[in-house]
């Protein structure tokens, strides 16, 4: 869980903390740098003592206490209340500053080593204290975070104390300034322990040894009993003999090799002291707060290559110390060799706070609390005996006569050699750090969610979708412990794979080996993390394949947590396997999402091979819900056809119509621009304006040109009467509609057009827009077309993807139609929703005659492929059934979607040849008949998918797809839906469908409120559909609530009766209406175009099939054709106003 490490500097519990270790450091470098630079410059100088030598001898005092004092210490803290014992030394060191005052008042250099001793001891007593009060204050997960801070704050400290020392010990009443900044900050961070919470002591009942030695040699013992922490320690320590060399000899090196003055040792320890923070505080980020040492190898290496670098940047300098005069900070950055130094010596700093701040973590965390101040104690032991030995060598070599940058040369290649070892300890990390900075700088990899990953816990098996070759190592670069990956056998025998098996373990499954399955079983029980990619092969579409219930079955077995990982953006890299269907690029953003765990239990009584297919099928909800919520749904319409022009290409074809006329992404884009321009003056935000066309690319056009200036398209039915056509546009408060003269010419819609503009409706045609745009229309139009971002914010600057984004009517086929508001949220979430189910992409071609007022015909016909990436051919009408099957040939369409009623349509006039691209065929809207499906299987070779919607939930709720699908059902709940079922009085088995979740409408615009949306009580919208739901979830509809006569007290379903009268009769179309009866309440009436219909057959079938007599129509009439809604459902309002008439008039006549 990442943590924002800037939120402890607002807690008590860090706060006081940080700012007494920040004073105390201040203080120690203030005194420090102050009595280097007084022995460097002044008083050694005329003692005639080298000041090398002085210097290095300083701080091997400083560093000695530590290995003298530090096991007292350590059994100090751990006995003792830490934040009393802090206070206390606090307090020492007011009285440490002003002894100090009076040494540099005197300027007596050995009353002020004899300081620097006692501050040596007095740091050895607060660092167990520090480091181990940490973990009693902070979260496991604010430790990166604690620890970056205090090392930032350590090395700001030491900056600000390098600047005051070193410039004011040299100037002009230096030592009193020096003299009271000392003994301020000592007040200060006294005054700000006072502060620090209390913490319990760890092991009171310990008993202190005074005897230094055999302390000494204890808390060694101690901590080598442990390898993760003296191997720690052992990290740790090199760094401070790595750091304490640099700063000690920083002086020599300034005045030696570079021939500068106090002012350029200044700015070399600024440079550190930044470097060091920087890198400190970047390892929160890095490592998202998690205690690991990723970057700790590639830390160290950084190390040592900057270091090489500035043995080769010092020695190209020219030589002066045979100069009499030192340059100065300005002078120095006038060459450009030493901006290289100065590049080394802050490259080496990052480097070096990204590598000790995590193992300080590491310490705190491994470390038992009732041990962890002793455990420190022995850290500070090491690091004394690290740094003194580093100072006694480096007087050795500086009398051998070495020179300062063969110190660094030398140190750097020892630095090389730990880095080796470190590398060897930790292979992974290392790799993993390169792993991430590749995948970070070149891919701008971006992980989601890792909240739940801590969730998740111990027993784990983690799933994610298989896009591309880069899979197995995004996840090792990404989580952040090591990983057991499950391979086939076959694939880790190749070639190209088996160097990555001595990088990772590695689990190989053959199916015909038990033993392997068993083995991942025992490694999750153990608490290893497994990844296995449910589909078992990289996918061929980009969506998700076929899934295999192994991780399930696993997971079941070992009473595991699944961790579903979603990986998106890896399929348009070369390392996919879709070179050829979709746009590849080497670069594209790669994002993983890990979701909330999911546990996976099964009813116990469900055994053998029941229970693996149901674990099969909860693996599969579990990874198309992975898909569906993975994806970005808080995003406008236009935005998404921004991203699928940059993922396409700007110049990928995306629509065609009867015309002929192509659109491709750019132009698209550009004239929704230059339309909406014009169409922008006419109406406010956010307003509703009609649009009256077919399915044409001038349509697509339109709908785009209002969405990019924040208007609101509503798509209005031109096969609806004038009344439902004008109440549409009342009821939304439309003022304006968009149509086409030729359009309306051609549909013989004048008398509509004249009833709109009678209501005061303003209509636009698109050819008098064409013909009026100016030329500042173009060129604004284009220009926006070429920066479309950009423009879109200026369009539109109040995007908001709950807000309304079109406005659909229902088809109005039980009564009056309604509007229905959905939001940009609604669709994106439904398009997805299809997206995770159904495979799909560039390569396939839809072909859509289904009309885009119809529902389904906008979302899956029109905005599900173009946000995709698939070409669309527009066909105005559905009814043409001889010219759709030609066009559908013609197109070499992939995808077709229609209603039970085209589908036959098309069926009875195709050639068998017609439909050989089509790979899928989805029907809605109505009930598919089973002949229907079996002439398509048996001519065409080609199943029809049934699916399940409603204009309210954008539209589809439930689809049947190639790898679930099930005959009579709608398929199973699109993923993200919940529902609930309402028992309904009189029908036994199932129940009335209510349904909630993102792709549920905003609302109803109505007639008694127009203008107004009225939402969906709580978010549950009631379908009005009577279901059954079985245990593997397939929905059965078994009709309308509205749909149902009441019989003699019995609820009979008309669908059903349609149903049987389907598979009496299935060459006929029939429909079901129920009117008034006296002596049982209602009665059946058919409608039918079969002209021998007759009940004695109706009587025998139903007998036959023992189905019931109430099932069984009274009254047979006979029509031409069965009169159909635009959205190509029944009209059964018609159906039910022509057959009271009928029946008036046969009572007339019986009369």
């Amino acid at each position: 869980m990442h943590v924002n490490q800037w939120r402890l500097l607002g807690t008590r519990r860090f706060l006081p903390l940080f700012i007494t270790q920040f004073l105390g450091a201040l203080n120690d470098n203030v005194f420090k740098n102050a009595l280097i630079i007084l022995i460097t410059y002044a008083v050694m100088d005329s003692a005639g003592i080298a000041p090398h030598i002085m210097v290095t001898l300083a701080a091997g005092i400083f560093i000695l206490p530590f290995f003298l004092f530090s096991a007292i210490a350590g059994q100090l803290a751990d006995k003792r209340d830490k934040a009393q014992l802090i206070r206390v030394i606090k307090f020492i060191e007011i009285l440490l500053m002003a002894s100090a005052a009076i040494g540099f008042y005197l300027e007596n250099v050995i009353l002020l080593l004899g300081i620097l001793f006692l501050m040596g001891a007095q740091s050895a007593f607060f660092g167990p204290l520090k480091y181990g009060i940490l973990p009693d204050h902070l979260h496991e997960h604010e430790l990166i975070g604690g620890n970056a801070l205090i090392e930032a704050g350590t090395f700001l400290s030491i900056l600000l104390g390098t600047m005051l020392g070193g410039l004011f010990i040299m100037v002009e009443n230096g030592i009193a300034i020096i003299t009271a900044l000392v003994i301020i900050a000592a007040l200060l961070g006294w005054l700000s322990s006072l502060y620090i919470p209390p913490a319990q002591p760890a092991s009171p009942g310990i008993m202190i040894g005074f005897n230094p030695l055999s302390e000494t040699r204890a808390i060694l013992q101690y901590i080598r009993q442990d390898k993760i922490i003296f191997r720690t320690i052992l990290g740790i320590s090199w760094f401070w003999l790595f750091g304490a060399a640099f700063l000690s000899q920083f002086p020599i090196f300034a005045k030696e090799i570079i021939g500068g003055n106090e002012q350029v040792v200044t700015l070399f320890l600024v440079v550190f002291s930044v470097g060091i923070g920087i890198g400190s505080l970047l390892c929160n980020k890095l490592l998202k707060s998690e205690v690991v040492t990723t970057y700790t190898p590639l830390g160290i290496l950084g190390m040592t290559v900057f270091t090489v670098d500035l043995f080769f940047a010092s020695h190209a300098i020219i030589p002066v110390v045979e100069k009499s005069e030192l340059i100065g900070a300005i002078t120095f950055l006038d060459s450009w060799t030493h901006w290289r130094i100065l590049a080394d010596l802050f490259g080496l700093a990052i480097c070096g706070g990204i590598y000790i701040v995590p193992l300080y973590a590491l310490l705190q965390h491994c470390a038992q609390s009732s041990h962890r101040s002793r455990v420190f104690a022995g850290n500070n032991i090491m690091n004394a005996l690290f740094m003194v030995a580093s100072a006694l060598a480096i007087s050795l070599m500086l009398a051998s006569d070495f020179s300062v940058t063969e110190v660094f040369l030398t140190i750097a290649l020892l630095n090389g050699l730990v880095a080796i070892y470190i590398t060897s300890l930790l292979p992974q990390a290392l790799i993993r750090s390169l792993l991430q900075a590749i995948f970070h700088t070149f891919y701008r990899l971006e992980i989601k969610g890792m909240e739940h990953y801590q969730q998740a816990g111990g027993r784990t098996i983690i799933i994610a979708n298989h896009l591309s070759f880069l899979d197995a190592l995004l996840l090792s670069a990404s989580i952040p412990e090591p990983l057991c990956f499950a391979i086939n056998t076959h694939i880790a025998r190749r070639w190209w794979i088996r160097p990555f098996l001595f990088l990772a373990d590695i689990v190989t499954i053959d199916p015909t080996n038990p033993m392997s399955m068993r083995l991942l079983i025992d490694k999750v029980k153990n608490g290893r993390k497994v990844v296995i990619f449910p589909e078992g092969r990289l996918t061929l579409t980009g969506s998700l394949m076929k899934v295999y219930e192994g991780p399930a079955v696993i997971a079941d077995k070992s009473d595991a947590l699944l961790l579903p990982i979603c990986i998106s953006g890896a399929q348009y890299t070369p390392f996919s396997r879709l070179k050829g269907k979709i746009r590849l690029r080497w670069f594209p953003k790669i994002t993983l999402t890990c979701m909330p765990p999911e546990s996976f239990a099964l009813p116990p009584q469900i055994q053998g091979k029941q229970r693996r297919r149901m674990a099969g099928i909860k693996l599969y909800d579990i990874m198309t819900t992975m898909m569906f919520q993975s994806n970005t749904l808080k995003q406008t319409l236009f935005e998404s056809l921004l991203d699928a022009a940059t993922i396409h290409g700007r110049r990928h074809v995306i629509a065609e119509d009867i015309e002929r006329i192509t659109l491709s992404y750019s132009q698209l884009i550009t004239r929704s621009f230059i339309l909406g321009s014009v169409l922008q003056k006419m109406a406010p935000v956010r307003h509703n304006v009609g649009i009256l066309l077919p399915n044409m690319t001038s349509t697509l056009i339109g709908f785009f040109a209002l969405q990019a200036y924040g208007r609101v398209p509503a798509m209005l039915n031109f096969s609806a009467s004038k009344k439902n056509l004008i109440d549409a546009c009342r009821l939304a408060q439309i003022e304006i509609v968009i149509t086409s003269r030729r359009f309306v010419e051609a549909g013989k819609l004048t008398d509509r057009i004249d009833e709109l503009q009678t209501q005061s409706i303003s209509v636009l045609y698109l050819e008098d827009i064409r013909k009026n745009l100016h030329w500042w229309n173009k060129l604004a139009g284009t220009l926006a077309g070429w920066l479309p971002r950009f423009a879109y914010r200026i369009t539109h600057p109040a995007r908001d993807a709950d807000a309304a984004a079109v406005v659909l009517f229902t088809s109005g086929s039980e009564g009056a139609p309604k509007g229905v508001a959905l939001s940009h949220l609604n669709l994106q979430a439904n398009r997805f929703q299809a997206a995770s189910l159904i495979d799909f992409g560039p390569t396939d071609i839809v072909f859509n005659a289904l009309p885009v007022f119809h529902s389904f015909g906008l979302t899956g016909g029109t905005l599900l492929p173009i946000f995709s990436g698939i070409k669309t051919f527009f066909y105005p009408s559905p009814l043409h059934y001889r010219v759709i099957p030609e066009l559908v040939y013609d197109s070499n369409a992939t995808l077709l979607f229609g209603t039970d009623t085209f589908l036959t349509g098309y069926a009875r006039y195709a050639n068998p040849y017609d439909f050989y691209s089509l790979r899928y065929v989805f029907a809605g809207a109505e009930k598919l008949r089973e002949s229907t499906r079996r002439t398509w299987s048996e001519n065409f070779g080609v199943r029809i998918f049934e699916g399940y919607g409603a204009t309210e939930t954008a539209p589809i709720l439930s689809i049947n797809t190639p790898m679930h699908n099930r005959a009579g059902s709608v398929g199973r709940l699109m993923p993200g839906i919940r529902y609930r079922l309402e028992e309904i009085t009189g029908i036994k088995g199932g129940g009335k469908l209510w349904v909630a979740g993102p792709n549920v409408m905003k609302g109803y615009y109505l007639l008694d409120v127009p203008g107004q949306i009225v939402p969906p009580p709580n978010g549950w919208y009631d379908t009005g559909d009577i279901v059954e739901i079985d245990n593997e979830g397939y929905l059965f509809i078994r009709g309308r609530a509205k749909r149902f006569a009441k019989i003699g007290g019995e609820m009979v379903s008309l669908t059903a009766v349609e149903e049987y009268i389907s598979q009496l009769w299935p060459d006929h179309a029939h429909a079901v209406v129920p009117i008034a009866d006296a002596k049982k309440g209602e009665q059946l009436v058919l409608i039918t175009t079969h002209p021998a219909a007759n009940r004695n057959d109706l009587i025998a079938y139903v007998q036959e099939h023992g189905l019931g007599e109430l099932n069984i129509p009274r009254t047979i009439l006979f029509v031409d054709e069965i009169p159909h809604l635009g959205t190509g459902k029944t009209d059964y309002v018609a159906l039910r106003e022509w057959v009271m008439e009928q029946t008036a008039n046969l009572e007339t006549k019986n009369a």
